[in-house]
């Protein structure tokens, strides 16, 4: 457990903009979601800056056509 104080929570919801996208992780560094904004580009398609991190962090494509089970 950390020491360290919250000063104001903000909700993730908040903390985005119109077009950022978020990843939510467990408390075990699992991927376990991708947050989409509304009126993305392309939803089919995660931006390739996206991708290498998943990829990179979670050895996940989230463009692959098998997709992996996310929340």
């Amino acid at each position: 457990m950390s020491n360290h104080k919250r000063s104001a929570q903000v909700t993730f919801d908040d903390s985005l903009t119109k077009d950022d996208y978020g990843l939510i992780v467990s408390k075990d560094g699992e991927l376990k979601g991708i947050f989409i904004p509304d009126g993305a580009d392309d939803a089919d398609e995660i931006p390739e800056s996206i991708v290498a991190l998943c990829s990179q962090y979670f050895n996940i494509d989230p463009n692959a056509e098998e997709q992996p089970i996310l929340h």
